[in-house]
């Protein structure tokens, strides 16, 4: 047109600019100089310069087109105001998006579904989800995207269980989920070990004939890793039609925590040899596996091929993986070099990564050395003080492990009780150590009273090094005689058939006591004990656990 010499006009500009705004990153300076060559803007382009942007990951730079939308006087349409609400919520400006929430109400807008459905996503990925919940209450009208935005805020900030309970008000309320819904609502069933909730989910996928695209083929392999299930989640990966590089990610870290890491390398190899990339996620994920399997020579030579062979610049997850790899394997030296010398200040997640080392392998001093700096940088975290505390503990410095407490207590912190559950029959039954709430708790005593006299018949000796308190030697046994994972399996044993596996979950690093309980447990009882703990899984079976009691 302009190679003909014909004047574009304004209607010729809003019809091309948002095909331009939706080009790559590359086109977007063409996009901009397009609109800013206008003769005439209206609503109708402004909104597609701000969604262009946003859509393309140039948030800052949508936001600076809203205010100059402001500033030429033009009253922004409900579509500017999806579309910049999506740029706050992939900057989390929560002070920008609370700001726009007040125009909305002073505009009449907050009726408008479509901008209610985009204040619930942008409150909750700006980690208000307390407020999305509440905003999402009083709106008048509700559709299926409101419902997604939702669960999903929920699930994405790890509140699995009111992710849950929201998908299944969403049905009792007669709304039709879709395929989005599936996605956000499977890592919630991934996260909670929720298998038979996951199960429902994926027959609704196929009962009810939703498309299975790539994104819902990925969820289900990793809600079916992450719930003990591999051997489905590998049928579904090689089913797929086609496979994106997530879909690659997901079956590689399920296998890593598994601890099948020569499964992992071997799937590593094989999407190399496609000629599909790896991400930096791949390269998270296949370092995770070798950590949990002690492969440090395999481990060294994917980060160093990292920049060499990939162009892939290491961010601080690549750092952390190996730094934890090294740190289990007892080469805490060559871990703390490599923190050391990284070419951006180390986080508190790098120095957290090389305190559970010291944990393991019982260094006190380095252990204080790397608490002082992981607390510089996060003066208020619980888990530093608590783990620091259990390292005194676990040496019998009492008094030192006292001191730490105090420190807690002073400073307001709560721990993280340990805690493990059990999905019987669609229900989710949890337990803390000690605990005595649960309706069927007589009987559930009665069972593990029964497994600890044929456990000690058969060589079990309670390892007290793991009651971290400083009692009688009489009160450490019934202390870590009920840790919470043996209340779950001893429940699990109670309501489940003769040879049917159980599986468990517990939300902190599983102890050394009651992973050797599992192993016996096992073998007197002839059941396989899964046991997912906040790192692995651990399969057990006739006295031998998969992790080759490396964990």
């Amino acid at each position: 047109m302009q190679l003909a010499d014909v004047k574009p006009t304004s209607v010729t500009m809003v019809s091309v600019l948002p095909a331009c705004a939706q080009l790559a990153t590359l086109q977007q300076e063409i996009a901009r100089r397009v609109f800013d060559r206008m003769p005439q803007r209206n609503a109708i382009s402004w909104t597609a310069m701000i969604a262009g942007y946003a859509q393309n990951g140039c948030s800052n730079d949508a936001l600076v087109v809203f205010h100059q939308m402001q500033l030429a006087n033009m009253t922004p349409d409900s579509g500017s105001i999806v579309s910049v609400l999506r740029a706050c919520s992939l900057l989390g400006a929560l002070w920008k998006g609370k700001c726009i929430h007040a125009y909305v109400i002073r505009s009449g807008m907050a009726e408008d579904v479509n901008v209610g459905n985009s204040l619930v996503s942008m409150y909750a990925k700006c980690v208000s989800i307390d407020v999305a919940l509440q905003f999402f209450d009083n709106m008048p009208k509700r559709d299926v995207v409101s419902w997604n935005a939702i669960i999903a805020g929920y699930s994405q900030n790890g509140q699995a269980y009111e992710a849950l309970r929201l998908f299944q008000q969403m049905q009792r309320d007669k709304m039709k989920p879709d395929l989005t819904t599936m996605v956000s609502v499977l890592p919630a069933c991934a996260h909670l070990a929720a298998l038979q909730q996951g199960k429902l989910i994926h027959g609704h996928i196929l009962r009810n004939g939703l498309e299975m695209d790539v994104s819902t083929g990925n969820a289900l392999i990793d809600m079916y890793a992450k719930c003990g299930r591999l051997e489905i989640a590998r049928s579904l990966f090689e089913k797929m039609p086609k496979r994106d590089v997530v879909s690659w990610n997901v079956m590689i870290l399920g296998y890593g925590l598994h601890g099948r890491s020569k499964d992992a390398i071997s799937l590593f190899s094989q999407l190399e040899q496609t000629g599909m990339k790896p991400d930096d996620i791949t390269f998270i994920c296949i370092l995770s596996a070798c950590s949990h399997a002690g492969l440090v020579d395999e481990g060294r030579k994917y980060f160093n091929s990292l920049n060499r062979d990939h162009c892939i610049t290491p961010r601080m997850e690549h750092y952390i993986c190996v730094v934890d790899l090294l740190g289990r394997a007892g080469y805490l030296d060559e871990a703390q070099e490599l923190i050391n010398n990284m070419p951006f200040e180390p986080d508190a997640s790098v120095w957290g990564a090389l305190l559970g080392a010291c944990r393991i392998h019982c260094n006190i001093e380095l252990a204080e050395y790397v608490a002082k700096h992981h607390l510089k940088l996060e003066s208020n975290n619980t888990g530093c003080y608590v783990l620091l505390s259990n390292i005194y503990a676990a040496a019998g410095r009492w008094q030192d492990a006292a001191k730490v407490r105090t420190m807690i207590k002073t400073k307001g912190l709560k721990k993280n009780p340990g805690r493990s559950w059990i999905e019987i029959k669609n229900s989710v039954h949890t337990f803390v150590g000690g605990d005595k709430s649960h309706p069927q708790s007589e009987k559930i005593y009665a069972v593990l009273d029964s497994l600890i006299r044929d456990m000690k018949k058969e060589g079990y000796v309670h390892d007290k090094t793991f009651v971290l308190q400083d009692v009688e030697e009489e009160e450490k046994e019934n202390i870590i005689s009920t840790h919470s994972e043996k209340l779950a399996i001893a429940f699990g044993l109670l309501e489940t058939s003769p040879g049917m596996p159980i599986q468990i979950t517990k939300n902190l690093r599983v102890c050394g006591d009651c992973h050797n309980a599992s192993k016996f447990i096992s073998k007197i009882a002839k059941r396989e004990i899964v046991l997912r703990d906040i790192n692995r899984f651990h399969h057990f079976k006739d006295g031998v656990c998969s992790c080759g009691d490396y964990w």
